[in-house]
């Protein structure tokens, strides 16, 4: 089954647990666990900070916290479950059906993100996210297994990795088909090419993989 990274920039979106982090630029922000209720979402967050207490007094006087309670707290982790209300970055991934893979890494107003789905419920979460208009980057795309890598050759494979590394599949695209060809260095038209093919076989693998 495919695995899917990549990076959502909270702050975009107005999302108020990304900018709260931003408060704590060298903190990590390590979401454990979240559960949908009447009221919003439950939330278990650890947070790997040397200023446990000051991260515990701003959740305390945030007005999106409708509840919260300390797990534990030391000199470098601090471990919060809290209520808040719904967040425009969840619709996305429950409306797509995905399930995401924890933790879920928040640095700086940037959320690291891991989920895994069928391909009908990848491309339903990602168009979710270009209709909600949440800005989002591709990290990678892979199986579970080295089985979907086996059926590129090396160079489909290289083209794949550089497209994604260049933000071709990004949402919107920071590098045309013209761009990548220049950076491996062949014309565009072999570039696109490559492109059909790679795409392709990896369909082709894909649909094989989910009727056995």
């Amino acid at each position: 089954m495919p695995h899917l990274k990549l990076e959502l920039n909270g702050e975009e979106i107005g999302g108020w647990l990304a900018e709260l982090s931003t408060e704590f630029p060298g903190d990590e922000f390590r979401l454990l666990a979240t559960q949908l209720r009447d009221q919003g979402a439950l939330v278990t967050l650890e947070v790997r900070t040397a200023d446990g207490g000051d991260v515990v007094r701003r959740f305390e006087t945030a007005p999106e916290v409708i509840e919260l309670e300390t797990l534990h707290t030391d000199s470098e982790v601090v471990l919060l479950q809290f209520l808040t209300g719904s967040s425009k970055a969840y619709d996305p991934l429950y409306d797509s059906g995905c399930i995401s893979i924890y933790p879920t890494i928040l640095r700086n107003g940037r959320f690291s993100v891991h989920v895994v789905a069928g391909h009908d419920s990848l491309s339903a979460y990602l168009e979710e996210l270009a209709a909600a208009e949440i800005p989002y980057r591709v990290s990678s795309l892979t199986h579970s297994h080295e089985a979907a890598a086996a059926v590129l050759t090396a160079r489909q494979r290289e083209f794949v990795e550089t497209a994604i590394e260049r933000g071709f599949y990004d949402d919107p695209r920071t590098c045309t088909l013209t761009e990548l060809a220049e950076t491996l260095g062949i014309h565009k038209s072999a570039a696109s090419r490559l492109r059909q093919r790679a795409e392709s076989r990896l369909i082709t693998h894909s649909l094989d993989d989910a009727v056995r």
